[in-house]
């Protein structure tokens, strides 16, 4: 395995997971410093990108930070060495390293920081609260010799392709006769120029998300046999993956609110909550949505939750709330900090998917300014 590779193409591997066309177009995702060509061999994952951070990841060796929040979010006027952002971007750019956010796209996408949170809070039967986008299915027919369809087929299920709900590696297979006549520039890998061959050949059916496309063909025509491989795609009209902003989802046994937010305070080492709602009343469907989420409390109240989790509500949302009859259960914004370790364990599976092995760091900075009294 490859113990390093480009910023440029860790990015690439990044956004066939998390597509910055998933973002809200009011973000500002995707590389912020640094260059697309620039070798990395180690990765820093972090909530957010202070002085102390960029420290950090020159001392552990890093060449690229991940973060979730942005460091360039509004515009910049000037880049004053004097003032705590000039001072950040002097020394990334004198140490070599780039800084890629992924902020709505993670937590819009399927496996990001919303079904890290929900897992978290060990909910079952999750679904998406706030629905943005649906994925386009695809058919994908590819026509292989016989002595190599397990070769092809393999290849191709590793990247994904194939998976139907719970199950994967789903596939078709028909048998057939294949039928072509190698011209003139041609290089076959059966048959002999000038003259029509047939060839017994299985039909593969496959059922693919639209993401997949790209990085399937292109592994495709690699392993394929043939110099010239024979494959078709055809768009659904099945219903694809939904992804969206928030989970909700079951609890398996139902809970005072209290406890509930005593697990939560535990479960993400909070020195304090906030709640609403009688404590003693009894939870058992849960919507969660990381970082600010208070304008969506009707949704979940819709969605027939009894209590939402989120961070930053104010007073009049919560008493809003309240009078709906919905549970409140205020973390804070920081809880979100599921994403550095959750980005870490997942992205190294995306690497080595790729024959990448790359070092990814998880910071120890606590970028939380808060410290409840």
């Amino acid at each position: 395995m490859s113990k390093s590779c480009t910023v440029g193409k860790i990015i690439n591997i990044l956004e066939q997971w998390a597509p910055k066309k998933l973002a809200y177009d009011w973000d500002n995702v995707g590389l912020q410093i640094g260059d697309l060509s620039a070798e990395v061999n180690c990765i820093l994952t972090t909530l957010d990108v202070n002085e102390a951070v960029v420290d950090e990841a020159i001392e552990v060796g890093a060449q690229l930070i991940i973060a979730h929040h942005p460091l360039l979010f509004k515009p910049l006027k000037q880049i004053n060495f004097a003032e705590p952002i000039g001072r950040v971007i002097r020394k990334l750019i004198c140490s070599n390293i780039a800084v890629y956010a992924a902020h709505t796209n993670l937590d819009i996408a399927s496996g990001g920081v919303n079904d890290w949170l929900a897992t978290c809070l060990k909910l079952e039967e999750v679904k998406v609260m706030l629905p943005e986008y649906e994925e386009k299915l695809y058919k994908l027919h590819v026509y292989v010799p016989n002595s190599h369809v397990d070769e092809v087929d393999l290849a191709l299920t590793h990247l994904g392709v194939g998976q139907l709900g719970d199950y994967s590696e789903c596939s078709f297979r028909i048998q057939g006769t294949g039928t072509f006549k190698p011209e003139q520039g041609s290089d076959p890998f059966i048959g002999q120029k000038g003259e029509k061959e047939y060839v017994e050949e299985t039909k593969l059916e496959y059922i693919l998300p639209e993401p997949l496309i790209k990085p399937v063909i292109t592994k495709l025509i690699n392993v394929h046999p043939y110099e010239e491989p024979a494959y078709d795609l055809i768009e659904l009209a099945n219903q694809g993956r939904v992804q969206g902003l928030g989970r909700i989802g079951k609890l398996k046994h139902p809970i005072r609110l209290g406890q509930f937010a005593e697990q939560i305070k535990n479960t993400f080492q909070l020195q304090g909550l906030r709640i609403t709602g009688d404590p003693e009343q009894i939870v058992a469907k849960v919507a969660v949505l990381g970082g600010s989420g208070e304008k969506y409390f009707r949704q979940a109240k819709r969605l027939g939750a009894d209590v939402y989790v989120t961070g930053d509500l104010t007073f009049h949302q919560a008493q809003d709330a309240e009078a709906l009859g919905l549970a409140l259960i205020d973390p804070g914004h920081y809880i979100e900090k599921v994403m550095i370790t959750g980005l870490q364990n997942d992205l190294k599976v995306k690497l080595a998917d790729q024959t990448l092995d790359i070092e990814i760091v998880t910071t120890e900075v606590n970028t939380d300014p808060f410290i409840y009294m």
